[in-house]
C-alpha cells in the first residue's frame, strides 16, 4: 500500500544527492576541531545566519538547551511560550539539567508573545526572585500551526530585551521556511537575537542534526556545553556532508512544501466533521480540529493509518499534518481522498 507520512517534516529521508556527499565527505576529529566537514558547515551556517559562529549538535533539543546552559546560570529565569517547544517537547531539561527557571507567557495565534507581557515579566532586582536573563521566540512556531514571525517583531522583542540587559534565543527549528514564506532573507529573522538554532533534519531533509550559531564567545562556551552534553561526535562530517547539501539546495524548494499544506487544507475544509482555519495555513504545517463526536482523533487518525495516510492526533481534538520533501502534490490529493472516505463514514 503506499504510505503518506504526514506526522513531521522530521520523517525525510535524505536525497540521493546527499548520500552521495555523505559517502565522499572529509572527516576528521571534531572535537579536535580537525573535522574538515563540520568546519565548513560551521561557517556556512554562521554566514547564513549573519552571526560570527556555529556549532553542529545532534539535534534542536541539544541546540536550544544547549542556548539556556550557555546564556544562563542556575536559578535564572528565561520568559519564554506557554505552547513553545522549549517548554512543551525538551523534556524540561533546562530545569532539570540547569536549573533555569521557565517564565512562561500566552502565546498568541500567530506565535508572538506581546511586548507589554514580556516586559511586564521582567522581574526587578530583588533576593525574592530569580534573575531574568534570557527571553525565547520560535519561529516558525509549530503548535500555532507554522506560524510566522516578521522580522519587524523579532526586532522588535530585540530591542525590548537588549534594552533591559537580556539575550534573546531564537528556536528557529524551521526559520528557513519562515524566510520561504515571507520572501526575506533568514538573517533578516536573526538579525536582532543573540543566538539561534536550526534544524537540518526536517524541512532541509538531512538525516541527522542541528545548528546553533551566535558570536564566536557564544558558540566557545556553548562547545563547551556541548560536550558536557555527550555532544562530541568525532567523525560527524560524515552527517554534515548532507547539512551543506541541504542548505545548497534544499531551501528553495520549501516553497514546495507550503503549497502542499494549502492544498491539503483546502482539501480538508469542506470535509463533514472538520473546521479548518485557512488563513493560519503559513507554512508547511496544517492544524484543524475535530467537530463530530462520531470518533475521537485518535480513531480518526487509526483508520487514515489503516488506509496508508498517516497524521498526528495531537490532543485537544486537534490534528496535525506537516509536508515535506518526498510528499508530491499526488500524495496531497491521495490523502484528501482517503480522508474524505474516512470522515463521510463517520457522518
Amino acid at each position: 500500500m503506499q504510505q503518506v507520512d504526514l506526522r513531521s517534516d522530521t520523517v525525510t529521508l535524505p536525497s540521493p544527492t546527499m548520500r552521495e556527499a555523505m559517502y565522499r565527505a572529509e572527516l576528521g576529529d571534531d572535537v579536535m576541531g580537525e573535522d574538515p566537514t563540520i568546519n565548513r558547515l560551521e561557517m556556512m551556517s554562521a554566514e547564513r545566519m549573519g552571526k560570527e559562529a556555529a556549532l553542529f549538535v545532534a539535534s534542536g533539543t541539544m541546540g536550544n538547551l544547549t542556548a539556556l546552559l550557555t546564556h544562563c546560570q542556575r536559578g535564572h529565569e528565561a520568559i519564554m511560550g506557554n505552547l513553545s517547544h522549549t517548554f512543551l517537547f525538551e523534556a524540561g531539561g533546562s530545569a532539570a539539567l540547569g536549573g533555569i527557571h521557565p517564565r512562561t507567557l500566552p502565546n498568541q495565534p500567530d506565535g508572538t508573545l506581546w511586548l507589554e507581557d514580556i516586559e511586564a515579566a521582567i522581574r526587578p532586582e530583588n533576593p525574592h526572585h530569580p534573575r531574568t536573563r534570557l527571553v525565547c521566540l520560535e519561529n516558525t512556531h509549530n503548535r500555532c500551526g507554522g506560524a510566522v514571525l516578521t522580522p519587524e517583531y523579532t526586532d522588535s522583542v530585540g530591542e525590548l530585551a537588549h534594552r533591559h540587559g537580556l539575550a534573546v534565543h531564537l528556536d528557529g527549528a524551521r526559520v528557513f521556511n519562515a524566510a520561504v514564506a515571507l520572501g526575506v532573507e533568514v538573517r533578516d529573522l536573526t538579525r536582532s537575537v543573540d543566538s539561534v538554532q536550526f534544524c537540518l533534519s526536517k524541512g532541509l531533509s538531512a538525516p541527522v542534526g542541528s545548528m546553533l550559531c551566535g558570536t564566536r564567545a557564544f558558540i566557545a562556551e556553548a562547545r563547551r556545553w556541548r560536550k558536557m552534553l555527550g555532544g562530541g561526535m568525532r567523525q560527524a562530517g560524515v552527517l554534515a556532508a548532507a547539512g551543506i547539501e541541504a542548505l545548497d539546495n534544499m531551501v528553495d524548494r520549501m516553497a514546495d512544501d507550503h503549497a502542499n499544506a494549502r492544498r491539503l487544507a483546502e482539501g480538508l475544509a469542506d470535509m463533514p466533521g472538520f473546521a479548518v482555519n485557512l488563513a493560519s495555513v503559513q507554512t508547511n504545517i496544517v492544524i484543524w480540529n475535530l467537530t463530530t463526536d462520531r470518533a475521537t482523533p485518535q480513531e480518526v487518525a487509526k483508520r487514515l493509518r489503516a488506509q496508508g495516510v498517516k497524521i498526528s492526533a495531537i490532543g485537544g481534538g486537534q490534528f496535525r499534518a506537516v509536508t515535506h520533501y518526498g510528499v508530491e502534490a499526488g500524495d496531497i490529493d491521495r490523502a484528501v481522498a482517503v480522508t474524505r472516505q474516512v470522515m463521510g463514514q463517520l457522518s
